[in-house]
């Protein structure tokens, strides 16, 4: 059952909070994802190339939602990667927040997190794809204003909540149009239907939709900047989200839809641009920063732009270049991150500038820094090496626009080795800083080196095995994302080739550039000067209140007769268009045999209301509104409604009675002074009634199913044993409605008591 995994993460989620008050060793909680890996990871053994499992559960069908899940190579995959890193991230989260007041709740947002974001790699159904897309944003939401304390990390949870949810929406507006394209709100479905989605008048629209909201997710320029925003989380958060799970979420739903949307200019170039720029946006910023966290950031950054260029190529090794890359990314960036943490939370400080020869103090945490380096840098033998050379295998494959891709890759992996080295190398094995922080260093706790360097040292495993890797995991994935049966072998060794000179090239261009950084450095803040989609986004947010004042001196004037008037406008403008639009006018037909007393009353209520209209008093205004109600209860009465008729008599002399009480404290009727707007309130109100009567008219003509009210008096006696049939709908068929409408009467009597009462005792008070 594949909903039992997303279902124990979020129970394990649920004890967290007890569990870290308590006396239990905090990381046992870590067995949940473990367990969750484990039969994930037998189950995806399992699975034969091309192979899938699936379910699916009720839930909403009338709207085509329902709970479907399936285990296929590609989400099987990141499924792996979410529960074994998550697995980790909680040992670490134990020990990086030791002895913390709110490591409970950090602890009850991952878990809650990671059942999101597994959710999401499982669903079949794009609207349950979207609710766990939504969940995803909310709890990244959370984490990263962790510290809601600090006004500076709330404001970039906000940030990225803002900027992931507006892209959230319009990818929502997209999964409706290709649900209703294609004719399926699954996904398996869905990616069968490509020619019918391609030839889609509506494909432009939807597409775009998607990508946006993908790339809102994934931190593609222009919607890049929350990325490096949110290294305001804790480490265990930045090491998580933002480099094994979250920001995969847009590369993985583009990959998951390519096979319905690739095949056109439209894909293809915008993700070839998009990822182009993101991945040189992400290396030129990141080579100027200091602090760790933000220079993983934006190597992030770079690898997604790799991921959705490669994406964007979409031919077989293209997308086989990027399971690849994605896989060594998210080993050897969540064990960087985590290596950032560690070195915080032993020397106090992120600054590259101020940290150096921590290998002596750290060595083990030294070790396994290297190692994700080395992978990151792609040094042979490791996974990195690997994924690097299957992107050049790509770029010399194409025969048209390779040079440019190949150039874009190779300078793009310049810089990221030189960034690798940056993070990983320098606070281990440069000179000790004279302004290095004076505390004294010492080896972190296990909880903190012991999973940085498992995921080292799965990028040096993967990289000597290849071949298993690509038969067991990166083969099956590609034929999901595909959808056709292939084996993709791999190899860590390609001979004498291009790719191979190519990472020769990339090696000497990001020794050099690291060689150098110190040059570089000191050009951060006029880089980072430049107007940016950041400085827009703040521009946005910051004039928002005087946007929202000068909107509400507008529409909310305090005058009750404007806003009536504004919805009463807009009402008749959308009746009018509608009739104008789609006609549908209905049949007036007016014959002889029209009955005499029911339009001398009709004539009767629309003199009294156009009577009310025009009276010069207040009273006058209610001696005509009880006429037409009076009106109005004899056709009641003529009509055999004799109930109704009473009711509507009843109410009418309470109303009139009750407005009298009040009427003489009122100020005497305003006529309007300007003609215009005089005139322009009779247009109105002439406009809307006379589109409530077309309404009115052609409800009586349309009739789309069996009259209601035919068959609740066809079982009001049988059924309700009640030959009145007012009063069986009243308290048997409509019961709850009634009872509510009595709830409703009672608390506002109450209510009514409690302010007399409330009255009553100011004046005694103001007797005594």
């Amino acid at each position: 059952m594949l909903l039992w995994p997303v279902l124990l993460l979020a129970a394990a989620g649920l004890i967290s909070p007890y569990v870290a008050r308590s006396r239990i060793p905090v990381w046992l909680l870590a067995a949940a994802p473990a367990g969750v890996f484990a039969w994930l990871l037998s189950s995806y053994l399992r699975l034969g190339v091309g192979e899938t499992t699936a379910e699916s559960l009720g839930w909403f069908d009338p709207l085509g939602a329902s709970l479907d899940f399936v285990l296929d190579g590609f989400g099987g995959l990141l499924a792996l990667l979410i529960s074994g890193v998550g697995t980790l991230i909680v040992i670490y989260a134990s020990g990086y927040l030791a002895g913390h007041r709110d490591l409970g709740r950090l602890l009850l947002l991952l878990f809650f997190f990671m059942a999101s974001m597994l959710g999401l790699v499982l669903a079949d159904n794009v609207i349950l794809l979207f609710v766990f897309w939504e969940l995803t944003s909310i709890t990244s939401y959370l984490l990263v204003g962790f510290n809601h304390e600090d006004k500076a990390a709330r404001a970039k949870a906000l940030q990225a909540l803002l900027v992931t949810g507006a892209g959230g929406l319009a990818m929502l507006a997209g999964f409706i149009l290709l649900g209703t394209t294609a004719e399926s709100w699954r996904l398996s479905e869905i990616v069968q239907a490509g020619d019918l989605v391609r030839s889609s008048p509506v494909y432009g629209a939807l597409t775009a939709c998607i990508i946006i909201g993908a790339a809102a997710k994934s931190a593609q320029v222009p919607l890049h900047f929350w990325l490096p925003n949110a290294m305001a989380a804790p480490t265990p958060v930045s090491a998580f989200l933002h480099s094994a799970t979250m920001v995969k979420a847009g590369v993985f739903l583009l990959a998951k839809l390519s096979p319905a949307l690739d095949g056109t200019l439209l894909w293809h170039g915008s993700l070839s641009v998009l990822g182009s720029a993101t991945l040189i946006t992400g290396a030129v910023l990141g080579i100027v920063q200091t602090d760790l966290k933000r220079i993983l950031a934006y190597t992030t950054l770079s690898v997604l732009g790799i991921l959705t260029l490669l994406i964007g190529i979409g031919t077989e090794l293209a997308i086989k270049s990027m399971v690849v890359f994605l896989l060594g990314h998210a080993l050897y960036k969540a064990a960087l991150f985590m290596v950032a943490g560690t070195v915080d939370h032993e020397t106090g400080t992120r600054d590259v500038r101020r940290l150096g020869g921590l290998r002596r103090a750290m060595p083990v945490t030294a070790v396994a820094a290297l190692l994700a380096a080395f992978s990151k840098a792609g040094f042979p033998p490791f996974f990195g090496f690997v994924g690097k050379e299957y992107v050049y295998k790509t770029g010399t494959a194409l025969d048209q626009a390779g040079t440019a891709f190949i150039v874009v890759a190779v300078v793009g992996n310049m810089f990221l080795l030189a960034l690798a080295l940056k993070a990983g190398l320098h606070p281990f094995w440069s000179k000790t800083p004279l302004d290095a922080p004076g505390r004294t260093v010492h080896e972190a706790p296990w909880s903190l080196w012991g999973p940085p360097l498992a995921l080292a040292l799965c990028g040096l495993a993967f990289g000597l095995a290849a071949g298993l890797v690509g038969e067991a995991l990166v083969g099956k994935a590609v034929a999901a994302i595909r959808l056709e049966p292939m084996t993709s072998s791999l190899s860590l060794w390609h001979g004498l080739s291009l790719p191979l000179v190519l990472s020769v090239v990339t090696m000497a261009g990001g020794l050099l550039i690291y060689a150098n950084r110190r040059l570089i450095w000191p050009h951060r803040g006029r880089i980072e000067a430049v107007p940016g989609p950041s400085s827009v986004y703040e521009t946005m947010v910051g004039n928002l209140a005087e946007v929202a004042k000068r909107k509400t001196r507008i529409l909310q004037s305090g005058a009750l007769t404007r806003y009536v008037a504004i919805v009463i406008a807009a009402a008749t403008f959308l009746l009018g268009w509608k009739f104008l639009r789609f006609g549908g006018w209905p049949d007036l037909t007016i014959g002889p045999d029209i009955e005499i007393l029911p339009a001398v009353l009709c004539v009767l209520a629309a003199g009294a209301a156009l009577g009310a209209t025009i009276a010069t008093s207040r009273l006058g205004v209610l001696v005509a509104l009880g006429i037409v109600g009076i009106a109005i209860a004899l056709l009641f009465l003529h009509y055999s409604a004799p109930d109704l008729a009473i009711t509507q008599i009843l109410v009418e002399a309470l109303t009139v009675m009750l407005l009298m009480l009040v009427v003489y404290k009122l100020p005497p009727v305003r006529r309007e002074p300007r003609p215009g707007v005089a005139a322009a309130k009779w247009a109105l109100a002439a406009g809307f009634g006379g589109g409530m009567t077309l309404i009115v008219l052609q409800a009586l003509e349309l009739q789309v199913a069996p009259s209601i009210s035919e068959q609740l008096a066809t079982w009001s006696y049988p059924a309700a044993h009640g030959r009145n049939v007012v009063n069986v709908i009243l308290v048997d068929f409509r019961a709850l409605d009634t009872f509510g409408e009595m709830i409703v009467l009672t608390i506002a009597a109450l209510g009514v008591l409690s302010l007399l009462a409330r009255r009553k005792r100011k004046r005694e008070d103001a007797g005594s």
